[in-house]
């Protein structure tokens, strides 16, 4: 991985407040629902852990805060959590962890998964 890492801006609301939120008006509820499905808990998880990776100021918080928006805008929250558990279980040993490493369509949720979260990182660092 490229160690040079790139801003991801923050959005100024001052004067984009009224627009956003009239803009958000006119969307159909169920696309802001689904843009917005990971849980708080979650979210914080995930920075908690990229920041552990990447380090712990507050441009990598913004980085690993912006990571997890771009995944969220790509992955489901159930395919991410399921995810998250195949790679968890992936690290088991014995016949368990054999089966999550082995089998095709857990591999390809987790290559797609790391798919999803290199272009988090290329527009976020």
């Amino acid at each position: 991985m490229d160690n040079h890492k790139t801003y991801c801006p923050t959005i100024n609301l001052t004067g984009l407040t009224a627009i956003i939120l009239s803009m958000a008006f006119l969307l159909p509820s169920r696309t802001l629902a689904a843009d917005n499905d990971y849980p708080t808990a979650a979210r914080v998880d995930y920075v908690i852990g990229c920041m552990a990776a990447n380090g712990q100021d507050h441009l990598t918080m913004q980085q690993c805060s912006c990571s997890i928006d771009v995944i969220a805008e790509q992955l489901p929250y159930d395919d991410y959590e399921a995810v998250a558990t195949v790679m968890g279980m992936q690290e088991q040993r014995g016949e368990m962890g054999v089966l999550f490493r082995t089998e095709r369509s857990m591999q390809d949720d987790v290559e797609h998964f790391r798919s999803v979260q290199a272009d988090a990182d290329l527009r976020c660092f």
